[in-house]
């Protein structure tokens, strides 16, 4: 199903219906994607005051590696039947990213528990494993699934990412698809690079060069680290050179991660390929001004035509931002909150998934 949202609806319609979603109108002064996409992304919150426990988690046993997850769990005699999130971050991010934090205390206070995954290398864990991390790396979310699934008793599971994230958990899904465990029962994704080509190409065009330029410079950094780590497995020759993303993956990440070129790694851990296959409810939110995301037409239609999927588009919203106009009043159910993808991310799964005990 694909949901088209105007910027700004001027009436309800039946979209609008739904138990998750409402409308999104975005703040007057920050109505364009740029806009959005930068003080979306680096909005300040408030310091999460919930228990939270670290933990490693082995992804990988042939090559010993691991990644670092914190866990907040709600008390031990009503955690299994909870509602458990996993949250996944984007390119270059970690666990404590803003839109993670206020992901975590929003699924808090609606009685779930969470997990915040940080991908290999990230979070400060670069030693923690030789091998780089990469956009097709969907095992690793699964691993960390069925870790605490395994460990807790969890008897409902979903997943969220962003960007990258979004990717990773949309990519699981349609590897999974009708043959996903039964205590996995929902997913969501906001801005996925579904189509990763496109979208790399995108982030090279001269208005786009501000964000290819930041994630670029973390990549050869972070690159740089890995091989002061690792010297036998990765040499540094040349790495100045490198001036664009796709650049790096021809050189970097395809040949480290095996595959033949950037684009046989951007065919291989595109999640646009499989999402046809994803059976379990899932979200998919994406802004038609997203700077440098780029859905192609074969996948927007794809994934409108899966039953499985709901498909969120609206005109504004830059990439991740989705700042919308607060509001309230004595019927709560008018209020909205500024992060408008956070909140329906939340409605979404607990509508959908719940918790098992009925809370």
């Amino acid at each position: 199903m694909t949901i088209r949202i105007p910027t700004r609806p001027e009436t309800k319609n039946s979209v609008w219906l739904a138990d998750w979603l409402t409308p999104f109108e975005p703040i007057p002064l920050l109505s364009g994607g740029h806009v959005q996409t930068l003080v979306g992304n680096y909005w300040l919150r408030p310091a999460l005051a919930i228990p939270v426990e670290a933990e490693t988690v082995e992804v990988d046993a042939a090559d010993g590696s691991r990644v670092l997850c914190h866990g907040h769990w709600q008390p031990e005699a009503i955690r299994s039947s909870r509602l458990t999130i996993l949250l996944v971050h984007g390119l270059e991010s970690s666990s404590g990213s803003p839109a993670i934090l206020g992901l975590t205390a929003k699924a808090w206070n609606a009685g779930c528990n969470v997990v915040r995954m940080n991908m290999r290398n990230c979070g400060g864990t670069d030693a923690w494993t030789p091998t780089l991390c990469h956009a097709g790396m969907s095992a690793d979310v699964d691993a960390v699934l069925r870790h605490f699934v395994q460990k807790f008793g969890l008897e409902r599971v979903a997943m969220a990412g962003y960007s990258m994230g979004g990717n990773l958990v949309l990519k699981l899904a349609g590897e999974l698809a009708d043959q996903a465990p039964a205590w996995l029962r929902a997913a969501v994704a906001v801005s996925p690079p579904a189509d990763l080509a496109p979208s790399v190409a995108a982030a090279h065009e001269p208005t786009n060069r501000l964000y290819e330029w930041y994630f670029l410079s973390n990549l050869i950094r972070r690159f740089r680290r890995k091989a002061s780590l690792f010297p036998d497995a990765y040499s540094t020759q040349g790495i100045g050179s490198i001036r664009s993303i796709r650049d790096f993956d021809e050189r970097i990440t395809a040949p480290y991660g095996g595959f033949e070129g950037a684009d046989d790694y951007y065919f291989r851990a595109s999640s646009g390929k499989v999402v046809d296959r994803i059976a379990i409810p899932t979200l998919v939110l994406h802004a038609l001004d997203d700077p440098f995301i780029r859905l192609t037409a074969e996948t927007r239609e794809t994934l409108g035509r899966n039953s499985s999927i709901e498909y969120v588009e609206s005109q504004c919203g830059g990439h991740c931002g989705f700042l919308t106009t607060p509001s309230g009043g004595q019927d709560t159910s008018e209020y909205r909150d500024l992060h408008w993808a956070e909140s329906t991310l939340i409605r979404f799964l607990t509508v959908t998934a719940g918790h098992s005990d009925g809370n």
